[in-house]
């Protein structure tokens, strides 16, 4: 039993942790006006990556003894510990799928930000074509959140394409 309590100290401390992680990924970001689409995949990229060592790390052979023998105890910790793992699985999911159907928007980013209005306008159908997709069929990013904020980013790179290109005319 002592060795079961210290073993569930440890436990706590990693529940006390990856909530903290989770709080933290699900807060608002608060962006600056000037930055683009480009940003968005940046965030998902890191958010992913966070996420892929988190899981990697309680995958671990280290952790799953652990919790093993937590297991053969019956220690009562472990009902927040399996709904934590399920919530990191599931954010690391999201961040990978996010990445994904954003790395569908990359061939824009270029356009977007270097072109000038009348060069960028030609893009925009087949952008508002392949952010519909995103919507469609994304089983994260369709969310009216998500998608304002996407559209937000993308109208902030127009408009600031459009005003560094009237500075320098």
């Amino acid at each position: 039993t002592e060795v079961t309590e210290k073993l569930e100290e440890v436990v706590m401390i990693w529940i006390k942790q990856i909530r903290q992680v989770l709080v933290e990924s699900e807060q608002m970001r608060r962006e600056a006006d000037d930055i683009g689409p480009s940003a968005e995949l940046e965030h998902w990229k890191t958010r992913m990556s966070s996420f892929n060592s988190l899981l990697d790390e309680i995958k671990s052979s280290r952790v799953k003894k652990i919790i093993s023998i937590l297991q053969a105890a019956r220690s009562k910790t472990l009902k927040q510990w399996k709904e934590l793992d399920g919530n990191i699985t599931i954010a690391a999911n999201e961040a990978k799928d996010n990445v994904r159907y954003l790395y569908t928007l990359e061939r824009f980013f270029g356009p977007l930000a270097k072109a000038s209005p009348v060069t960028m306008m030609e893009h925009v159908p087949s952008l508002m074509n392949t952010v519909c997709m995103i919507y469609m069929t994304s089983p994260y990013y369709n969310t009216s959140e998500r998608m304002t904020s996407l559209l937000l980013i993308i109208t902030n790179q127009m408009i600031n394409t459009c005003r560094t290109y009237l500075c320098e005319g």
